[in-house]
């Protein structure tokens, strides 16, 4: 694979339309989302360990009748 600069990068959004620009945009946020997510997942550190040990606490807290009338108006 060729190597792309962020130069490269730059010189062609600036020829997509803006209905284009907001896919790209979306989608470099879910590479450095997804990135953050896998380094946390893989790092042996508390925070990584807390964050997968009260997932399944929280999702009892929040997957009830209560907490679904409680947000329904967003």
């Amino acid at each position: 694979m060729p190597s792309v600069t962020i130069a490269d990068i730059d010189k062609r959004l600036r020829h997509l339309p803006p209905d284009k620009l907001i896919v790209v945009y979306d989608f470099v946020s879910y590479l450095l989302e997804r990135d953050l997510t896998d380094l946390l997942l893989d790092a042996d550190t508390d925070a990584g360990a807390t964050m997968l040990a009260s997932e399944a606490v929280l999702r009892r807290d929040w997957d009830r009748p209560e907490e679904d009338a409680a947000w329904a108006h967003l």
